[in-house]
């Protein structure tokens, strides 16, 4: 659902810093006002970045480069400038469903309502209907729901990088965040190695007795059973997808929860073979829901791997930004502990040596929750900005050529609300760590 834009006043921040394993911390920044310099209404700025709001106009869901992809009421955008004008736009009566948008490098766009992708080659001018095929080439095609206002939430992520290169082809890979909104919803890892213009199952997962689509927003324990009937291993949605060059491997956490039917949080490290098209998926980890495991915001940065921990469920809970070697994720002895945020998280991106991260608003005492490492995880700072009111934000995508990194603001932790853009200070840190 969109939220009505809040008024947004001159901004102040509060700052806060917490323990972190192995680096030194920020110093405090109680109660510190934002630079007047740099403010108007609806921007901001902390000692580490400067912050803004989105401007009046289209909703900004995704952007690449210079290229933003945005939507109003009845029709979609697109931006050259980062978003200051939008000299390509088109008809799209569903605009106020989408859910998911990607612009790939050589300019396509795919973009997504409920259980619908579709793809524009041509700056908006046309776009058509994406039907994904099954592994063997075959049509996969949506349940009929029982309630059309909820025919499930197919493509949308929580993560707003979700493409890269891989031995020199753009490969485009990202699971749906689902069964919350949008209704009950089978749970898959899709790829596209053709900039959009062929989708397909790389991995399908099973059943889940707890997610049946009986017409409701999240499903329930009645209706029509969705995933593959064949798949033991069954999760509520999945976190995140990403990419580790050195390995040229996949890894995809989910969540949520201990089910006796089985645990939902697992880790799956997936190898893709493009002279065959054909995937390889084995589940490395499954654990409970208060563990490091439930998880997202995986990053790979000079072949080690990061994350955040979304752990809730019974304590204690084993939460915090994580580092290892991937052949030891399997492994918490061999983990390093970065930082400690204390509540459960899971968004967080890293670019030019900066970690970037969020609070959740539902489960966090911060009312808009930023946490951020200028130096790859040796020191780190959190802020408070307030002036927004509860929101969480997800769907981090990495800067602009402006600079800017973009995420969406999030009403509880999922429905849409505003657009936000965070602009680092200072000179990038080199990567490692």
């Amino acid at each position: 659902m969109m939220t009505p834009r809040q008024a947004i006043t001159r901004r102040r921040f509060v700052g806060c810093t917490a323990a972190a394993a192995g680096g030194l911390l920020l110093p405090a920044a109680m109660g510190r006002a934002a630079d007047p310099a740099v403010l108007s209404d609806g921007e901001g700025a902390t000692d580490l970045f400067w912050y803004r709001l989105a401007p009046a106009g289209p909703y900004v869901d995704s952007q690449r480069g210079n290229k933003a992809f945005g939507f109003a009421e009845g029709t979609i955008f697109l931006s050259e400038d980062n978003g200051r004008t939008w000299p390509y736009s088109s008809p799209f009566p569903q605009s106020q469903q989408i859910t998911f948008s990607y612009i790939l490098k050589n300019g396509n766009i795919l973009f997504a309502t409920g259980a619908q992708l579709y793809l524009s080659t041509d700056n908006l001018r046309t776009y058509q209907p994406i039907t994904v095929k099954q592994a063997d080439g075959s049509d996969y095609l949506p349940h009929t729901p029982q309630n059309g206002d909820n025919p499930g939430w197919y493509f949308h992520s929580l993560t707003g990088v979700s493409a890269w290169d891989v031995n020199g082809v753009e490969m485009l890979v990202w699971g749906n965040y689902c069964n919350v909104l949008g209704g009950a919803t089978p749970v898959n890892i899709y790829y596209s190695t053709d900039s959009g213009r062929t989708v397909k199952i790389a991995y399908a997962f099973g059943q889940n007795p707890y997610y049946r689509d009986n017409g409701s927003p999240g499903g329930g324990r009645t209706g029509t059973l969705l995933g593959d009937a064949g798949n033991p291993v069954i999760c509520r949605h999945i976190h995140g997808v990403a990419y580790n060059p050195a390995e040229n491997a996949f890894y995809a956490c989910t969540g949520d929860a201990d089910k006796p039917e089985g645990q939902e949080c697992h880790w799956l490290r997936g190898t893709y073979d493009a002279g065959q098209d054909t995937w390889q998926w084995t589940v490395i980890v499954s654990d409970s829901s208060n563990s490091r495991y439930k998880c997202g915001g995986i990053n790979f940065v000079d072949g080690l791997a990061y994350w955040i921990a979304d752990a809730n469920g019974p304590l204690p809970h084993d939460r915090g930004v994580f580092r290892c070697a991937p052949a030891d994720i399997p492994n918490p002895q061999a983990h390093t502990l970065l930082f400690n945020p204390e509540y459960e998280c899971a968004n967080m991106i890293i670019q030019d040596g900066m970690i970037l991260a969020a609070h959740y608003a539902t489960a966090s005492p911060y009312t808009l929750g930023i946490i951020v490492s200028p130096d790859m995880g040796r020191t780190w700072a959190q802020y408070d900005l307030k002036e927004f009111g509860k929101r969480s934000p997800t769907r981090l995508h990495e800067k602009n050529s402006d600079g800017w990194f973009r995420m969406d603001l999030r009403a509880g932790w999922i429905s849409r609300a505003e657009v936000m853009f965070i602009k680092p200070k200072g000179t990038p840190a080199a990567s490692g760590g």
